[in-house]
């Protein structure tokens, strides 16, 4: 009994670990979706990142909001998100240089949840954004700037189009 359980635990945490994502070479969206697709579920798998407990939800709230900007139209695509990679500016760090940057590298799917959940889209995504300056380095919530940039960056690779209007509020140059 004791080596059932043990067994189920190990399984359990094998896949708490594994990728979400199919895999394989970048597939570009068809042009037809570009234009029809509206964002639906968000799911987030990692190997191991060296992040606060509430990422995931912190991520998929960022990245739901950045697709919601930029998929208008009205066929619900589901997106699964790999992420391989999360560094984020020492907060001391950035105190004392002025400075610093934040990095998140992934991959991204977009399925089709009525078609048994085929891969419709898949790209890899790799963000750098600034630690905005010693008082956001110090203060500011790293893992949204992170966030955010990374949903900017699947807007722009999938849809071609910044969600954000030109501005001070658009860090990625609109």
């Amino acid at each position: 009994m004791k080596i059932l359980f043990a067994a189920a635990a190990a399984a359990l945490a094998l896949t708490a670990c594994s990728p979400v994502i199919e895999g394989g070479p970048p597939i570009a969206l068809p042009v037809g979706l570009q234009e029809t697709a509206q964002v639906g579920t968000i799911t987030m798998s990692s190997g191991w990142l060296n992040a606060e407990d509430d990422f995931a939800d912190t991520f998929s709230d960022e990245v739901h909001e950045e697709l919601r900007r930029c998929m208008w139209g009205t066929a619900p695509i589901n997106v699964r998100v790999h992420l391989d990679e999360l560094q984020r500016a020492g907060r001391l760090e950035t105190l004392l240089n002025g400075d610093g940057e934040h990095h998140l590298s992934g991959t991204v799917e977009f399925v089709d949840p009525a078609r048994g959940n085929r891969v419709l889209g898949r790209f890899p995504i790799r963000v750098s954004t600034s630690a905005q300056g010693r008082v956001g380095g110090l203060l500011g919530d790293r893992q949204m700037m992170v966030s955010e940039a990374f949903g900017r960056a699947v807007c722009d690779e999938a849809f071609g189009r910044n969600p954000r209007d030109a501005g001070p509020h658009n860090a990625t140059r609109g």
